[in-house]
C-alpha cells in the first residue's frame, strides 16, 4: 500500500461517504462532483476535449495528436444512475486514451429520477450505433465504464448479443454494479469497510433509477445476462468494497459460458480508484494494465 493510499482511504471515508449518506437529493451530489472534477482531476495536455452530437446525444470526444483516430473507447461514466457526467469522468478516460493510444467518447444520459429505466440503455445503444455509423467499425470499438456506468457498459453489451449485433472489440469495467438486487454477501460484509459508498443508501437509488420495475431484469443486473458469445472483458473491484461480489459473480459466471475474462481483485483500494490517477500511484498502475489489454484487443493490433 502506497502512503497516498494509506492517507486517502480515511479521508475518502470522513468525507465523501459521509456526503454520500447524507445527501437530500441527486441535484446536491450531481452539483459536489462537477465541481470537485473541474478542481481536481485534469486531461493530460496532449489532449483535447471537445463536445460535439453523437445520434441524438451530446457526447465529449477525446482526441490528441499521438491518439489513433481509428480506434476508440466508448466509456460510460458512473454515478449511481443519478450523478456523475462526461465532464467529472474526462480526466481519467483521457489518462487511459493516452496510455492505449487512442480517442474516447463520453455520451451523456438522461440520469434519474428525472429519467427512469430503459432509457440511459437506449441513449448508451444510439451512441454506440453513431459510432458505427460514423463509420468505426465494431472491431474498433472497447466500451467501458465504472459503478452504475459498468453496469450500464455491461447492459449494453448483452443487448448487442441477444439482437444478434455486431460486437465491439472488448468491454471493460471498474467497480461495475453488476446486480441491483443487492443479493451479494460482500453488500453486508463489506458495508462497514467501504470507503466511498454508503450501502444504506442502495436501495433509495435503485426505486429512483427502477421506478418499481424489476431488480433482476438481465438489463437491469448484467449479472443474470446471458453472455454467451461475448468479446473479451476485463473487470477490476476492491476487496472492500461493498460491489465485491458483484464482480465475483460476474467473473465465475462468464467463465462459465466460455467468455474471455480476466478479473483483477485489489487490496483495501476505494470504489473506482482509477479516478483518483493524480495522487494515486495505484490507479496509475491500473490504468497501465488495461492500457495494454485494450492494446492487445482483436482489430486495434498494427493499426495504432
Amino acid at each position: 500500500m502506497s502512503w497516498q493510499q494509506a492517507l486517502l482511504n480515511p479521508a475518502l471515508k470522513l468525507i465523501e461517504r459521509r456526503q454520500m449518506a447524507r445527501a437530500k437529493d441527486p441535484k446536491s451530489l450531481r452539483r459536489s462532483f462537477e465541481f470537485k472534477a473541474k478542481l481536481f482531476f485534469h486531461a493530460p495536455r496532449s489532449t483535447s476535449l471537445d463536445w460535439s452530437e453523437l445520434n441524438g446525444t451530446s457526447a465529449l470526444r477525446i482526441r490528441g495528436d499521438t491518439l489513433n483516430s481509428e480506434n476508440v473507447i466508448l466509456y460510460i461514466h458512473g454515478g449511481g444512475h443519478v450523478f456523475g457526467s462526461p465532464n467529472t469522468h474526462s480526466a481519467m478516460v483521457a489518462q487511459l486514451a493516452k496510455r492505449a493510444g487512442c480517442e474516447a467518447v463520453l455520451p451523456v444520459y438522461p440520469l434519474s429520477p428525472e429519467s427512469v429505466f430503459p432509457r440511459s440503455l437506449e441513449v448508451v445503444r444510439q451512441a454506440y450505433d453513431g459510432l458505427l455509423a460514423q463509420g468505426f467499425r465494431s472491431s474498433q470499438i472497447v466500451i467501458g465504464g465504472d459503478s452504475a456506468g459498468g453496469n450500464l457498459a455491461l447492459a449494453l453489451l448483452a443487448k448487442l448479443i441477444a439482437d444478434k449485433a455486431d460486437l465491439p472489440a472488448g468491454l471493460f469495467a471498474f467497480s461495475p454494479l453488476t446486480d441491483m438486487s443487492y443479493s451479494g454477501a460482500s453488500f453486508q460484509v463489506n458495508a462497514p469497510h467501504d470507503v466511498i459508498l454508503p450501502a444504506e443508501r442502495a436501495a433509495e437509488m435503485t426505486q429512483m433509477y427502477l421506478d418499481g420495475q424489476d431488480q433482476t431484469d438481465p438489463f437491469v443486473s448484467p449479472l443474470f445476462a446471458d453472455f454467451a458469445g461475448a468479446p473479451p472483458i476485463w473487470l477490476t473491484v476492491g476487496d472492500t468494497e461493498i460491489l465485491l461480489d458483484d464482480t465475483r459473480r460476474l467473473f465465475t459466471r462468464l467463465k462459465a459460458l466460455g467468455v474471455d475474462v480476466e478479473m483483477h481483485i485489489e487490496r483495501d483500494l476505494p470504489h473506482v480508484w482509477p479516478i483518483f490517477h493524480h495522487i494515486l500511484p495505484e490507479a496509475r498502475m491500473t490504468m497501465g494494465k488495461l492500457a495494454g489489454w485494450i492494446k492487445g484487443r482483436a482489430g486495434w493490433e498494427g493499426e495504432s
